[in-house]
């Protein structure tokens, strides 16, 4: 294994994941218009290679290969070699995982992709080692058994790129096809989710399980809308047992991205912005129906991790923490049973060890991963004679303890890039955390960053970027880093009702409109109108790890319309729905964020105008009354005359005024309109007649 003394050219780029390699001995190219220039003039297939800078397969390839000389002297005769960071190009590696997921029926990162210098692949695979083993053909007799072919028989390679793009071309057409969503296809999803549900350990299906929280805020909002209670146990089970298990840090806060057992005991022990923000939604909108304090415990937690290890000076956030530290996985996060004595004594550590799941022998590799997985916190207070408060407040100084030991230790890598879409995603969980909770400094942390997003990740055109490091943002955002954005826009004016985030909202969502919608078949493209052409511009539906840009978007598109009156929003949902109706009915449990707004749009939504100053006090029950409950199907406007500016964007309220000089509340639901009401327990009485 080497490094080179001299940089390759990835040396000059600001992906986190791009710089790991700038000095491997392969000459690695970013992707750009020269690599495949270069590639054309010397007739060599490209060797593509997607990942991101903390995925552990990724450094366990470029360990065992990209290091290797060997492997690099192969690469650099024969191909030529293109880096891609997944998070800064979702659009390439959107492609290229397709195709690798039809070729080879799965997929994953890293992605290896070999191709032709027009960018058609012949050949698509993941993590590859060096030499063939256990099965997996060995990387460098792939290289050279393909390049000799492609001197020999080049047509052949070509021949057969072909193909593979038609079959691309056709699996997206059948993607597409259309169809009509109704009550079935929700009622479907909901007995798919149950038909899947682990009853002992939350979760759907079996290990590796994966947090998904929008199938769960799906599963909130189809209890709330059925009155199926089963659908309710299901998301508690999951919440409750994903908080006990090691997914979660209960050291430091925060998720991890999946569990690779039943029980949520072991992590990947990456951490994602991503997750943690659709899990702080989650946690936030599960309090909201329950009232359970661990909710909001763990929503709570969430942003301090974020706050304190994931926010940049400017306030926005960073995007992931890797899974290995000193070159082992987990490391940072594992302990043993004498680091804790060490750490908190021998009394101490054998309250903690006996409460977390602590042992001689360990429960992960010889170490031990804290979990509360079998513990019965009441029991185990009373066990101690202590009450739970009491409990908490110890368990609380201990983990304290633990946490400043643990800081000593070597920090994972910190993917420190800021991406528009994930910062979107923090964003409204802070200002939905803001509105429930009635907490400012959540609201304050998403004002900040969204201020952020506004000031640096814009051109002076207003077309919004996807990537902002190292004071430089680049890449045409994609239809996530509108969508997203734009949610975190109508969450902002929902907790803050400052005019300006609904105008940045509906500013966002008409670009987006203009730059991604399909004017033929319906739905938004992944890409816009104005960034690079690639071998195909596919839209994505399919609610994964992150729920789709068109998911959300539909959500954007009916909520903006009941916000501001303006009903040719809903009619885009409304094409959505049909646009990929018929894959969706087909397997309705993988769309759940689409689902979510397919309840919203069909349900009795409500409309909320409060008329009063925002700083009355009787104008601020009013809106706290409303903030404080699990209201998904409501949208609330604030007619404030130091804002006279709402009447412009939201018309239909311009006749709404004070009753008797008082702040009033008028509400309408499903198209019908009540009178006006000026007492509190009015409105909580005609809240609680609509619910």
């Amino acid at each position: 294994m080497s490094t080179s003394s001299k940089p390759n050219r990835l040396a000059k780029e600001k992906s986190p994941y791009l710089l790991q390699h700038a000095y491997n001995p392969v000459n690695w190219f970013p992707w750009s218009d020269e690599a495949f220039e270069i590639a054309k003039r010397d007739n060599k297939p490209i060797f593509l290679s997607i990942g991101y800078s903390t995925c552990h397969w990724c450094h366990v390839m470029e360990r065992e290969s990209f290091e290797d000389e060997e492997v690099a002297e192969v690469l650099n005769r024969d191909y030529i070699s293109i880096k891609v960071d997944r998070e800064e190009r979702p659009d390439v590696d959107h492609i290229y995982m397709s195709i690798c997921e039809t070729m080879t029926g799965h997929g994953g990162w890293p992605l290896t992709i070999l191709m032709t210098p027009d960018q058609k692949p012949f050949f698509a695979g993941t993590y590859l080692p060096k030499e063939q083993k256990f099965g997996r053909v060995g990387l460098l007799d792939l290289l050279s058994k393909v390049g000799i072919r492609w001197k020999e028989q080049p047509d052949e390679l070509m021949e057969l790129s072909e193909q593979v793009l038609t079959e691309h071309e056709r699996q997206d057409l059948l993607a597409g096809y259309r169809g009509e969503l109704d009550e079935q296809c929700l009622n479907k999803a909901f007995h798919e989710y149950s038909h899947t549900f682990d009853h002992e350990y939350g979760g759907f299906g079996e290990a590796p399980k994966f947090p998904s929280s929008h199938n769960l805020s799906f599963l909130l909002r189809y209890a709330q809308h059925t009155g199926n209670q089963k659908a309710l146990e299901m998301v508690e089970k999951t919440l409750d047992a994903m908080s006990r298990g090691g997914i979660y840090d209960h050291v430091g806060m925060g998720f991890s991205r999946y569990s690779v057992d039943e029980k949520w005991l072991v992590p990947h022990f990456e951490k994602m912005l991503y997750d943690n923000a659709l899990l702080a939604i989650t946690y936030t909108e599960a309090w909201q129906v329950t009232g359970k304090r661990l909710y909001r415990q763990i929503t709570e937690q969430i942003f301090t991790y974020i706050a304190r290890d994931m926010t940049d000076a400017g306030g926005a956030f960073y995007s992931a923490e890797d899974a290995d530290s000193e070159g082992e996985e987990g490391r940072f996060y594992v302990w043993s049973d004498s680091e804790i004595k060490t750490v908190l004594g021998d009394e101490d550590a054998a309250f903690f060890n006996d409460l977390y799941g602590i042992t001689l022998y360990g429960n992960f590799e010889g170490h031990n991963i804290p979990n509360l997985i079998d513990i019965n916190l009441e029991a185990y207070a009373n066990k101690h004679d202590l009450t739970e408060p009491e409990l908490e407040q110890r368990v609380s100084e201990l983990r304290a303890k633990l946490f400043t030991a643990r800081e000593q230790r070597v920090h994972p890598q910190k993917d420190d890039k800021i991406l528009t879409s994930w910062n979107g995603l923090m964003i409204a969980a802070l200002a939905k955390a803001g509105q429930a909770f009635g907490d400012t400094r959540y609201t304050e942390q998403a004002r900040k960053a969204e201020t952020f997003l506004w000031n640096h990740l814009r051109r002076e055109d207003g077309r919004l970027l996807a990537r902002h490091r190292d004071g430089q943002a680049a890449y045409p955002g994609y239809v996530d880093d509108y969508a997203f954005y734009v949610w975190g826009l109508i969450e902002l004016y929902q907790a803050t009702f400052d005019v300006q985030y609904l105008r940045r909202a509906l500013t966002l969502n008409q670009d987006m409109i203009d730059l991604f919608w399909d004017e033929e078949r319906d739905g938004l493209f992944f890409t816009g109108s104005d960034s690079e052409q690639l071998i195909s511009r596919p839209k994505e539906i399919y609610d994964g790890a992150i729920p789709s840009g068109n998911s959300i978007a539909a959500h954007n598109f009916v909520r903006l319309a009941r916000l501001t009156g303006e009903t040719r929003l809903e009619d885009y949902a409304a094409k959505q729905f049909k646009a990929f109706g018929g894959m969706v009915a087909h397997y309705p449990s993988g769309y759940s964020a689409l689902l979510s707004a397919l309840l919203y749009a069909t349900g009795k939504t409500k409309e909320i105008v409060i008329v009063g100053q925002r700083d009355d006090p009787q104008t601020a029950q009013f809106v706290q009354v409303v903030q404080a409950g699990f209201r998904p199907d409501m949208v609330v406007v604030l007619k404030d005359k130091g804002q006279p500016e709402i009447a412009e964007i939201a018309p239909y309220i311009h006749d709404y005024d004070l009753v008797n000089g008082k702040p009033a509340v008028y509400v309408c639901e499903h198209f019908a309109c009540q009178a006006p009401v000026t007492h509190l327990d009015d409105f909580k009485a005609l809240l609680d007649r609509m619910e």
